[in-house]
């Protein structure tokens, strides 16, 4: 049996939640998500909590739907309710960004900025060199972040580029002097 899929999800009082066949709208402070779940899979309501089930344990990938089905539904409840964020760093010499309008510009050291369009539901945020990624969709927030930092990524020897916040960049030792240790 699935651990992560047995537990049931808790309501807050500030979200509500509408099923419908095989499609779960979860609409609270921040906004409004809907999510369409596999067909093996059975979402009911109970009191103040959803149960998620499989319709049969033994079928091929009911198991593996099951804990995704839940942790993504929790994830949507936790979005509305509170919403998610990314922080990022932005390191090097002559390295920025800012936003403009609703695109995110960076400067990363090519000759050219780089500007990335905020999508529906995002939000980019700078204060200094931290980059902010906020919105209610975790899976949308996690991939601007990622694609964010594939602009450029934090290179081993001087640390610069973009990082997130709590990534350790592991660093190499540069070339050594020839005649170093005589």
């Amino acid at each position: 049996m699935s651990r992560i899929g047995r537990k049931k999800i808790k309501i807050p009082e500030s979200v509500t939640i509408s099923l419908a066949k095989n499609r779960v709208e979860v609409k609270g402070p921040k906004g409004t998500l809907s999510f369409n779940f596999h067909r093996k899979i059975k979402v009911s309501q109970q009191d103040q909590s959803i149960v998620v089930e499989p319709y049969d344990i033994n079928k091929l990938g009911s198991k593996a739907l099951w804990g995704t089905t839940r942790m993504i539904i929790a994830n949507m409840i936790k979005g509305v309710k509170d919403g998610y964020k990314k922080k990022l760093e932005v390191n090097g010499t002559g390295y920025k960004a800012a936003i403009s309008g609703k695109k995110l510009v960076m400067e990363l050291g090519f000759s050219h900025p780089v500007e990335i369009e905020a999508p529906e539901g995002i939000e980019f945020s700078v204060d200094k060199n931290i980059i902010t990624v906020a919105g209610i969709d975790k899976q949308l927030v996690g991939e601007m972040a990622a694609r964010i930092r594939s602009k450029k990524k934090p290179e081993p020897y001087k640390g610069k580029g973009i990082r997130y916040i709590d990534e350790y960049v592991r660093r190499k030792t540069g070339k050594k002097a020839v005649g170093e240790d005589e």
